[in-house]
This record gives C-alpha cells, sequence and structure tokens, in this order.
C-alpha cells in the first residue's frame, strides 16, 4: 500500500467531503482523507495496489478550486 500526504487550502468539512467523493469515484484504488485540524489541512491518500500519481491527483483538484502540494516525508 502506498501513501501521499498532500498540503491543501481546503477549509470546511463540506467541501473536503465533496472532494473526497470526487476522489473516490475517479481515482477507485485510492482512498483519501481530510484533516483539517492540522495547520496545513492534510490530504491523506492511500492506494491499495499500485502506486498514487501525485501529479494528476493535485491536477484534478485543481479542476475543483483545490490547491495542494506534497508533503515531503
Amino acid at each position: 500500500m502506498t501513501v501521499e500526504v498532500f498540503k491543501t487550502n481546503v477549509c470546511t468539512r463540506r467541501y473536503a467531503n465533496k472532494l473526497v467523493n470526487q476522489i473516490h469515484k475517479t481515482f477507485t484504488m485510492y482512498k483519501a482523507n481530510f484533516d483539517l485540524d492540522d495547520c496545513d489541512k492534510i490530504l491523506r491518500v492511500q492506494c491499495i495496489q499500485g502506486s498514487i500519481s501525485s501529479g494528476a491527483l493535485i491536477l484534478f483538484l485543481k479542476d475543483f478550486g483545490c490547491n495542494a502540494e506534497v508533503l515531503p516525508d
């Protein structure tokens, strides 16, 4: 299983839930969740098999008005 962590500009639970639903519909192998209590408004994405396409996910989120960047380990 692969995990990638992103810093985002998501501020509301409603917006976060919408994004998670869209991620799950589009990237069927990904499991995503937000930690909005973290100062970086963290998006964690797990991939059951294979790897996470960070660039594709960042572009996908941008289409929904969300800025995201990979947090280094």
